[in-house]
């Protein structure tokens, strides 16, 4: 009895996980307390690796009917749907409070505020930008290759982005002294960190087997330069945010999960290139 208690609670927090980082039709009710929010983080990496794996069968259904251009166009899109532009909303927040130049409270009302402005706005377009850059590219090289395992590496992004949001719920203090939804993720363990490095460790593994990419010789080294680029990347940018905001909030999650999507996307495509 205890045991089947402790897999529903689990899996409760799995399906929060998907609910709150996708928009994902599922259709079960959950209540979110704040041990759901801690225990949701653990499964980040499963829900990136699903966004990542619709978008490389997405991916590759476009470029059977379309131009790379307007196929990475539409790639793009759906990333953004299938989270719903909650890491966007974040990013272009963080944009708005920090280059405000602004002491550190008034970053932090400006990131409140609902509306958008113009830093947000020139912020997101850029990003977006180089976004849609990195998908084409990858587009063109997938159609060059006919279709090659590289394009399987775009689906390891998201997977290793939402595990440093884990790793910076846990790492950096929270910024804001009221609630806010980022609160509720407050008492995110080392634990909580390791085990989501794990299953960000497996689906990487998982997605890799689905290539003909050689275990012996390739996955191991993927799976390093992947952890170690975003933890390295992501630790100077969660640093920088922190000294900015004396902490991290809501928004700056999603805000790192965007920039380090671009990172490695960058990453990848630099790879393919060579």
């Amino acid at each position: 009895m205890r045991t089947a208690r402790i897999v529903l609670d689990w899996l409760r927090a799995c399906i929060a996980a998907f609910q709150f980082l996708t928009r994902l039709p599922i259709p079960v009710q959950i209540n979110y307390t704040n041990l759901v929010f801690r225990r949701s983080v653990v499964f980040y990496p499963l829900a990136g690796c699903v966004i990542g794996l619709l978008l490389v069968l997405a991916g590759q259904g476009l470029s059977l009917f379309l131009p790379a251009m307007p196929a990475a166009v539409l790639l793009l899109g759906l990333w953004v749907i299938l989270t719903g532009g909650l890491h966007l909303d974040g990013l272009m927040d963080t944009a708005d409070g920090i280059l405000s130049h602004r002491p550190r409270e008034q970053m932090l009302e400006i990131m409140k505020d609902s509306r958008v402005g113009a830093m947000g706005v020139i912020v997101a377009v850029l990003h977006l930008l180089l976004k849609f850059s990195l998908l084409y590219t990858m587009l063109e090289i997938n159609k060059k290759d006919g279709g090659g395992d590289g394009f399987f590496l775009l689906a390891i992004v998201p997977i290793w982005s939402r595990w440093f949001m884990t790793a910076a719920i846990q790492g950096w203090p929270y910024a804001r002294k009221e609630s806010g939804l980022g609160s509720f993720f407050q008492g995110v363990s080392r634990g909580h960190v390791l085990i989501s490095f794990l299953v960000a460790l497996l689906t990487t593994t998982i997605v890799l087997g689905l290539t003909h990419i050689s275990l012996a010789t390739a996955i191991w080294p993927v799976l390093l330069c992947f952890a170690g680029c975003t933890f390295i990347t992501g630790w100077l940018m969660a640093t920088y945010i922190s000294r900015k905001l004396g902490g991290l909030t809501g928004d700056t999650y999603g805000a790192l999960n965007e920039l380090l999507e671009a990172v490695l996307l960058l990453g990848v495509v630099i790879f393919a290139t060579q």
